[in-house]
């Protein structure tokens, strides 16, 4: 399957266009505002025509995955951005039909939100018995040095959205296999809240111009 991957991420570098470089943040990084750190992701498979598609399921409630955990998820934020999606599924001439009725598209949506602990190894090097004169190997009368290992642990958190587009008008019954052949990542402050809601379903949309019914 061949796939196309974008990546659009709104970051306000400077203050101004004609303010000229001096006005630039020394680090472009710091103090962004939440739409700023803000990262869309989306993924889809050329080879599909999804003009071919015309109508689609959206489940009521969002998948909250962690680390591997799964649970329904309908807090005050989901709600919204269910309506909000299937608004612009919707717009762009797909027909949103009961999840009980075969539809050509299933919708999938996802909050994720995952912890992980890693550790680093920091090995000593010989160059440091140099450093200190003592010569490298060996420069204790023969005797090689042992150098132990000290290690470092870290935890990684990650949350986002994660939005899916499920072929099923052409599912392989042979291998019970369903294709997703559209996928978007929502990541960055604010996200989560309600007043984003609409700026980030339409970013998203945004830079899918490809995904439309044939009206």
């Amino acid at each position: 399957m061949k796939t196309i991957v974008r990546i659009l991420l709104w970051v306000g570098v400077c203050g101004g266009i004609g303010s000229g470089i001096s006005s630039c943040r020394p680090d472009p990084l710091d103090n962004l505002s939440p739409e700023e750190s803000q990262v869309f992701i989306t993924n889809h498979d050329r080879s599909v025509n999804f003009a071919n598609y015309r109508t689609f399921s959206l489940p009521d409630s969002v998948v909250e995955v962690s680390n591997d955990q799964q649970q329904l998820s309908m807090t005050g934020i989901e709600q919204p951005f269910l309506d909000r999606l299937a608004q612009t599924l919707t717009s762009r001439g797909y027909q949103r039909v009961n999840r009980s009725t075969n539809s050509d598209l299933g919708v999938s949506v996802m909050r994720v939100n995952n912890s992980y602990v890693g550790v680093n190894s920091m090995p000593f090097s010989p160059y440091y018995l140099d450093y200190w004169g003592y010569g490298g190997l060996g420069g204790f009368g023969g005797y090689n040095p042992y150098y132990p290992n000290y290690y470092s642990f870290y935890e990684v958190s990650e949350t986002y959205w994660l939005i899916q587009l499920i072929d099923l008008k052409n599912a392989n019954t042979a291998s019970q296999e369903l294709n997703v052949i559209w996928q978007a990542q929502i990541r960055g402050t604010g996200i989560f809240d309600a007043a984003s809601v609409d700026s980030i379903i339409t970013k998203v949309f945004d830079q899918s111009a490809y995904l439309r019914a044939n009206q």
